[in-house]
C-alpha cells in the first residue's frame, strides 16, 4: 500500500506542484495517472521512489519512508522513467549488471519479453531506437518482479504493434500483491487497461476513482446536437455531431471515454469533485 497524506512539495518559491495531497494506493490495481504538462505526475513517482523529498507531509510505501532508499526498499520498487540513459553496453552486459538488486528477477521472463518485443539479447544498446531501447527497459522492469512498479510515458516511443505488446503484457504480470502507476497522456492506448484513474490538476486530486463508479455517475454519448446545456459537463465536435460528458441520473450504461473525462474533469473540477467525493 501507498499512502500519501498532506504532502506539500516545491520547485522554488515560483512553483508549487502539491499543497497537501492526500492519496492512497492499494495492492492489486494498475493505476492510471492523468494531468496536463507540468501538473506533477512525474513528480509523485519521483517522490514514491524516494527521488525527491517533500516539504511537508509524508509518503509511505508498505510502511517504508521512500526518501531512506534502504535496500530492502528498493528491491521491490521499479521506476522507469520517461527521459532515460542507457549505457553503451550489449543488453545481456546490462542485465548482469543490475538484475543482482532485484531478488524476484526472472532472466526466463525478460527472455520472452525480448522475444515478444522481437529483440535480442547481444543487440548493443547504441544501435537500438529509442522505441527499442524503451522496449527493452520496459522488458527489465517487469522482469523485476517488484510490488511496485511506477512508469512514466511507457508508451512513448512505440510503434503501433508494441503498444498492443505493451498491453498484453502488462495485463499478465498485473497481480493481487502488485501495485502499478502508469503516467500517461497517451489514454487511448492504454484506456483498457488502467483502473483506477486519478487526474491531477491544479496541485490537487481532481478524481480518483475506478471505472465502475465512473461509469455509474457519468454518461458518455455522441448526440447530433447539444441540449440541456446546464446538465452537459463536457461537449466537443465529433464525425457523428457531438461527444459529450453528462451527469448520469438517468442511470444509463456507456463505456467510459478516458480523453473526454480528462477533458470533462478539468473542464467542471468542482462538479467531478462533488461527484466523487
Amino acid at each position: 500500500m501507498i499512502q500519501i497524506k498532506n504532502l506539500s512539495f516545491d520547485y522554488g518559491k515560483q512553483k508549487t506542484v502539491f499543497r497537501n495531497l492526500n492519496l492512497t494506493l492499494t495492492d492489486g490495481n494498475v493505476y492510471g495517472l492523468l494531468g496536463k504538462n507540468g501538473a506533477g505526475k512525474s513528480s509523485l513517482l519521483r517522490r514514491i521512489a524516494g527521488l525527491l523529498f517533500p516539504t511537508e507531509g509524508t509518503c509511505t510505501v508498505d510502511n517504508f519512508s521512500p526518501q531512506e532508499r534502504l535496500p530492502s526498499f528498493l528491491q521491490e520498487m521499479f521506476f522507469l522513467p520517461e527521459e532515460f540513459h542507457t549505457p553503451p553496453v550489449k543488453i545481456s552486459e546490462y542485465v548482469n549488471t543490475y538484475a543482482p538488486f532485484y531478488p524476484n528477477f526472472s532472466r526466463e521472463q525478460f527472455k520472452d519479453y525480448l522475444e515478444e518485443f522481437q529483440l535480442s539479447e547481444n543487440e548493443k544498446f547504441t544501435e537500438l531506437s529509442l522505441g527499442q531501447k524503451k522496449k527493452a527497459l520496459i522488458g527489465f522492469a517487469l522482469s523485476t518482479n517488484t510490488k511496485v512498479l511506477l512508469m512514466d510515458e511507457p508508451t512513448n516511443g512505440l510503434d503501433i504493434p508494441s503498444k498492443s505488446q505493451f498491453r498484453k503484457i502488462i495485463a499478465s504480470v498485473a497481480t493481487d500483491e502488485r501495485i502499478i502507476v502508469i503516467s500517461t497522456h497517451q489514454v487511448r492506448d492504454l484506456d483498457s487497461l488502467i483502473d483506477p484513474i486519478i487526474i491531477l490538476d491544479n496541485s490537487e486530486v481532481l478524481l480518483h476513482a475506478n471505472t465502475e463508479e465512473i461509469a455509474e455517475k457519468l454518461c458518455f454519448k455522441n448526440v447530433t446536437t447539444v441540449t440541456n446545456h446546464e446538465q452537459v459537463l463536457y461537449s466537443e465536435h465529433s464525425l457523428r455531431g457531438f461527444s459529450i460528458v453528462t451527469e448520469n441520473t438517468d442511470k444509463e450504461v456507456s463505456k467510459t471515454d478516458l480523453e473526454l473525462l480528462f477533458n470533462a474533469t478539468l473542464a467542471n473540477p468542482t462538479k467531478i469533485k462533488q461527484l466523487f467525493d
